[in-house]
């Protein structure tokens, strides 16, 4: 009884913290007792007595039909040590692409998970182990992947690797000792990418972009192309149907690689989503996929579905032992076995596309000469600027406590038929109680 007690006073006390010091402002509607009882892995009675006494005394309002809100007369105190580099009034938003809401992550399941997969552990699991990864979670991402993604490919030629970058690593030593010289790479996306790329001497010749995305099928002389045809980063385009099969077809006609990036390809609005490109022909696709938008980046966990003819390569440029933490894949294995990770994403799918409508109202409503690029999906959006204004509205920005990236950022230098000034705003950082402030603070410096 003492424990509940004790965890319904610090419950109360840390809500009353982020109230005092500006982290929960005047007006902020809280999650209910159920959800945050569910996130936190508490009782909801725990939680909903918390709630009350805050109520009692002046923290909060609860009202019939409004939920808890953070009461309007509380005043908040400066945070101590502020940063020089940040602004003098208000929070700072991160609406930076790339990354999910961590507050989301499902602590309770995911502790559910562990623990039934560490009883059921069989004791070798914890050696070294095969460098291609646990075979429970192998097993599990043949299945999961056939069923989400149209991804077919056998568990001994999935490799398991710390991250998609790690996989790419993986993958350029393996092109370049087979003699490839050249990855022909998007016009728009990651510096880091190309870095890889290039530290195992592979070249990066740029593919065309046009008002239909990324043009796939690569020049002559390219032994490789990188494509993130799902929902391609930053600009937000599907690659079209004629275009995924013209560059299978390359592929296939001289015996090129696809390097599939699935970037957000959980996470697509509206429609059904659309298939990986591997399921095409998983003989010349290699697909990579990874928790890092799903569950956490903090997982390192990521995978590569392997052409057959690729698999031992790729196994012995990885290295001898598994590299990857095996309590992590012995629990993401359970996890998708059990049906959690298919809900958790579900759930993810649908907190995402809220925020993804609200800010297109929000656009209509406030700013409507700024136009949204992009298919919706994912965890950012695109959003095409007056020409000449991407500078301007990324200081402004700036002096808001805003950080958001212009599209510029993700230019390639030599990029073809470069796009309009837009700045990619990322939804997916902010937990559900800050994205109405951050939004507001968006729309402040859009219209």
């Amino acid at each position: 009884m003492r424990a509940g007690r004790g965890v319904r006073r610090a419950l109360a006390e840390a809500v009353r913290e982020a109230v005092r010091t500006g982290h929960l402002a005047p007006g902020t509607r809280l999650p209910s007792s159920r959800r945050l009882a569910a996130d936190l892995g508490l009782a909801r009675n725990t939680v909903a007595d918390a709630y009350t006494d805050l109520v009692a005394e002046g923290w909060l309002t609860a009202r019939a039909g409004s939920g808890t809100l953070v009461a309007d007369r509380m005043t908040t105190r400066p945070i101590l040590a502020r940063s020089a580099a940040e602004p003098s009034g208000g929070l700072s938003h991160d609406l930076i692409p790339g990354n999910p809401d961590l507050t989301a992550f499902p602590r309770a399941a995911w502790l559910k998970a562990t623990r039934r997969a560490l009883a059921a552990a069989p004791d070798d699991a914890l050696g070294y182990g095969d460098p291609r990864g646990r075979p429970e979670l192998r097993a599990a991402l043949a299945d999961h992947l056939a069923r989400a993604r149209s991804v077919y490919v056998s568990p001994e030629h999935i490799l398991i690797c710390a991250g998609v970058s790690h996989g790419l690593q993986i993958l350029s030593g393996v092109l370049a000792g087979r003699g490839a010289r050249n990855v022909a790479v998007e016009s728009y996306g990651l510096d880091r990418y190309c870095g890889l790329l290039a530290a195992a001497g592979l070249k990066t010749p740029l593919l065309p972009f046009d008002t239909h995305g990324t043009d796939p099928v690569p020049p002559v002389g390219t032994d490789a192309v990188l494509l993130t045809p799902a929902h391609q980063f930053p600009v937000g385009t599907a690659l079209q149907r004629d275009r995924r099969t013209a560059v299978v077809d390359w592929a296939r006609r001289t015996g090129g690689l696809v390097l599939e990036d699935d970037y957000d390809g959980e996470f697509r609005f509206g429609r059904q989503s659309v298939g990986a490109l591997q399921g095409l022909d998983p003989d010349c696709v290699v697909y990579l996929g990874s928790a890092s938008k799903t569950l956490a980046p903090g997982l390192r966990l990521a995978w590569m579905a392997l052409p057959p003819a690729l698999a031992e390569e790729a196994v012995a440029a990885k290295g001898q032992i598994d590299s990857c933490e095996v309590l992590s894949q012995l629990t993401m294995a359970e996890f998708i076995t059990s049906g959690a990770y298919d809900r958790h994403v579900r759930a993810a799918r649908r907190r995402y596309r809220d925020r993804r409508d609200a800010l297109v109202t929000a656009l209509a409503q406030h700013a409507p000469k700024v136009r949204v690029i992009g298919t919706p999906a994912g965890l950012h959006t695109v959003l095409a600027l007056p020409p000449g204004t991407e500078q301007r509205v990324l200081q402004s920005a700036t002096r808001q406590g805003i950080k958001v990236a212009g599209l510029s950022r993700y230019r390639r230098e030599g990029s073809l038929n470069a796009m309009t000034d837009a700045l990619v705003v990322g939804y997916g950082v902010p937990s559900d109680a800050a994205w109405p402030q951050a939004l507001s603070a968006l729309m402040r410096i859009l219209s």
